[in-house]
């Protein structure tokens, strides 16, 4: 079953579509689920200002990626880059997250009942890395 807060980060689907003059791009697919995202950036003096995805995902992933744009504004890179860093530990312990207000509320989709879907769940953050090293 599927969490309502899971649901309810990914119905909100603002950050949804292209993002004109962006300065980063990349694109992932998930080889165990077939999930496909595409994440464009706009970087500017080292801090991200936007994020717009779009692609063919389940909800997991498209709640990651609505929160990760959401999150993401107005945020170094070099915090950023952290974060994505620390992220693959949250569904054992989230203590990292719950320590760091900008990203807290990663904690509703990234803890121990949803490592089953671990993939999913980091798969736009993954993407925002391959991003940010083109």
């Amino acid at each position: 079953m599927i969490d309502k807060e899971i649901l309810k980060i990914a119905s909100n689907t603002e950050s949804y579509g292209f993002l004109d003059n962006h300065s980063h791009y990349s694109n992932s697919k998930s080889s165990i689920c077939g999930d496909f995202i595409k994440i464009y950036l706009t970087v500017k003096n080292k801090k991200i200002l936007e994020l717009k995805y779009e692609g063919n995902f389940c909800i997991y992933c498209n709640a990651s990626a609505s929160l990760l744009a959401k999150r993401i504004k107005n945020k170094s890179v070099k915090d950023t880059l952290n974060f994505i860093k620390l992220s693959g530990g949250f569904f054992k312990d989230n203590k990292n997250i719950k320590n760091n207000r900008d990203w807290s509320s990663f904690k509703k989709i990234m803890n121990k009942s949803n490592a089953s879907r671990k993939t999913c769940l980091l798969l736009p953050l993954k993407t925002l890395l391959k991003a940010l090293n083109n």
